[in-house]
């Protein structure tokens, strides 16, 4: 379990590992900067929700904790801000970013039910068990990887293990020793692998349910098919995912859409607005109102693809 004093200790080493605080864990010249400034990678929002989901800790978790389902743009506002503070902000925004998420996460506890695979029914969960943080953080990795080669081109080998190594420290923010981490990427592909075909995933009601809210609302079936492309195949099978002829058609008609739009369109039009206000911030410029406008539209836009929130009694 990642406790508040071991939490410290971790943090610790990040900050002895910046060079420029006002930079970031990673900044620029970073792979991680380098892969993670890029929007597309968020086609791949639906699949990394889906892969955490798959774990009992986690959608228990989200089922017996969370207001996703009253709230699905705050939510998600709420969950890309930790993040973004953690990949572009300073580092003390990335310092405090850990500790509100760790914060969090001390609440989220309770007992599985009878229908969780590796799991015994009743089996008390914890959103801080090193297990489960490492599956989540593994899932993002992952996430980036495969949907920036599927959609925006290939990895060069040496890309992809700077960024594996930049993700590292990462993981330290949510209190992740790096023994506790694959040493390369080879060996976190051979993890991720052995996971994905492992009972420890095993997609629960509480899962299926939460699946169905989010790709419950106007843009859910195109987000719905995108990450039935995208996810393992036992992943999609046991949620249900249809893809079959039709649904791989579809998908390679977006990738399509998606790669000529990127032609003729500027590279820096791709960029998180995240990362351009990291990049003002480095030039010691304020935050600019086109990029918080753009994330409204990136929250509002995602938001879409989620069920409407459940109407409160009385």
């Amino acid at each position: 379990m990642v406790d508040r004093a071991r939490l410290e200790i971790v943090l610790a080493r990040v900050v002895a590992g910046v060079d420029d605080p006002g930079a970031g864990i990673h900044g620029p010249g970073s792979a991680a900067w380098q892969v993670e400034h890029d929007g597309v990678i968020f086609l791949g929002g639906g699949r990394a929700a889906l892969l955490q989901l798959a774990h009992p800790y986690v959608a228990y978790g989200v089922h017996q904790h969370s207001k996703t389902r009253d709230d699905m743009i705050g939510r998600f506002k709420r969950t890309f801000d930790n993040v973004f503070a953690m990949s572009f902000g300073t580092l003390a925004d990335a310092l405090t970013a850990a500790r509100r998420v760790h914060n969090i996460h001390v609440r989220i506890t309770g007992q599985l039910g009878d229908d969780c695979g590796a799991f015994a029914p009743g089996a008390r969960y914890h959103a801080n068990d090193v297990d489960a943080l490492r599956w989540v953080w593994a899932t993002l990795v992952d996430t980036v990887v495969v949907v920036y080669q599927r959609i925006a081109g290939p990895l060069s080998p040496s890309l992809r293990e700077a960024y594996y190594r930049a993700s590292w420290t990462f993981a330290r923010l949510f209190g992740l020793d790096d023994e506790e981490l694959p040493p390369t990427w080879d060996a976190f592909a051979a993890y991720v692998a052995r996971t994905v075909a492992s009972p420890v995933l095993t997609v629960t009601a509480p899962a299926r349910e939460m699946a169905g809210f989010l790709f419950g609302g106007r843009l859910g079936p195109a987000t719905r098919l995108v990450t039935a492309a995208l996810l393992p195949e036992s992943i999609r099978d046991q949620f249900g995912l249809r893809y079959g002829v039709v649904e791989r058609a579809g998908f390679a008609a977006t990738v399509a859409g998606v790669r000529a739009l990127r032609r003729t369109t500027p590279a820096a039009a791709w960029d998180l607005p995240a990362y351009r206000d990291a990049q003002r911030r480095l030039a010691g410029l304020p935050p600019s109102a086109w990029t918080r406008w753009l994330e409204q539209r990136f929250f509002a836009l995602a938001g879409r693809s989620a069920a409407a929130p459940r109407r409160r009694a009385g």
